[in-house]
């Protein structure tokens, strides 16, 4: 995702969103390397389980910590453009608080890419509203802390 991918990098975000790095964590078995190991005592399972458990609430918070504010990060980088642009509402004026291409070509390419309606695309207004959006939503699946307001 080219623009996309160009936001993520302005903003300081990894560019893994939390999906993929769910899958990686799980990672790829290749099962001719592997061997079948059943377990028979109850209490070795419990135990297997509590400790996923507490590390599932333990990678939670360490995610919680490690987003970053995005509505932070861009009122510091809007106070310093000479224009008064509205990122919040806006993915004209997002692009361009990030100094990225802000052109009807571009957010169109965007869009597509981000998997906008094609009837959606095809009105420009429309496809303004749902791209901000859909630009939020993906920021926070990039950890990156997006008031809830921002995506819906």
């Amino acid at each position: 995702m080219g623009l996309f991918n160009s936001i993520l990098e302005k903003l300081g975000l990894d560019g893994v969103s939390n999906e993929e790095q769910r899958k990686a964590d799980v990672g790829v078995i290749d099962a001719s390397k592997t061997s079948t190991r059943i377990v028979v005592d109850s209490e070795e399972t419990n135990a297997a389980n509590h400790a996923t458990a507490g590390q599932n609430q333990t990678e939670a918070a360490t995610s919680v910590h490690n987003s970053t504010d995005i509505s932070a990060r861009l009122d510091t980088m809007a106070e310093s453009h000479t224009d008064s642009l509205n990122w919040r509402s806006s993915i004209v004026d997002l692009l361009k608080v990030l100094n990225l291409d802000s052109s009807f070509e571009s957010r169109k390419e965007m869009a597509t890419e981000l998997g906008c309606p094609a009837d959606t695309l095809e009105n420009s207004e429309q496809m303004n509203v749902w791209l901000h959006r859909a630009v939020m939503q993906k920021l926070a699946e990039h950890h990156g802390a997006v008031p809830p307001e921002l995506r819906t």
